[in-house]
């Protein structure tokens, strides 16, 4: 595992460093929307479209750059905004680490959202369940389901891109190695 998508709850960050040693990324729509909820209606498009300059970026030196001049425009009329850009900015971005085929589908948690509603519209269906092992079939066969999805159309995450992953993590390795005299 190399990341973690979620949004931002005490205690989850650190849990997720220390029992996955993975990297944490936060929700970008969660974040927008913990923005926008600062400032007054009126103001809303105008701080939108602002941290939107910020996620339109394509290099993780130019999103990091935009990211702080848009806090520096907006530190003026919403210091608030500025505050949480501070303290999120890392985390927020933390998806420029990766490939760009990734990117999309990585910087929030809309995917694990949707298989979260497609899990409870088929138990909707059911209705009552007679015992755990039941829903634990039904969620295993939803899940099953979905992976088979991503694998067969190859849509999710391409397998080119995750070969880059593995590279780097291997370069990683190598470059971390005392040189032995």
């Amino acid at each position: 595992m190399k990341l973690v998508i979620s949004d931002s709850h005490s205690g989850l960050k650190a849990a997720i460093r220390q029992v996955f040693c993975a990297s944490w990324q936060r929700c970008r729509v969660h974040f927008m929307r913990n923005v926008l909820g600062r400032v007054s209606r009126a103001s809303q498009s105008v701080v939108r479209a602002a941290l939107q300059q910020v996620f339109v970026q394509t290099e993780e030196k130019s999103a990091h750059a935009t990211w702080r001049e848009v806090a520096a425009q907006l530190e003026k009329s919403f210091p608030a905004v500025t505050e949480m850009m501070d303290e999120a900015e890392a985390d927020v971005l933390a998806y420029f680490g990766f490939p760009k085929a990734h990117r999309v589908k990585i910087h929030s948690t809309n995917t694990l959202e949707r298989l979260n509603k497609e899990v409870k519209r088929r138990a909707d269906v059911v209705g009552i369940f007679p015992n755990e092992e039941s829903i634990m079939r039904l969620l295993g066969a939803v899940l099953t389901e979905q992976n088979e999805e991503w694998l067969l159309q190859n849509r999710y995450l391409p397998q080119h891109s995750m070969a880059e992953i593995e590279s780097a993590a291997e370069d990683d390795v190598i470059e971390a190695l005392p040189i032995s005299a």
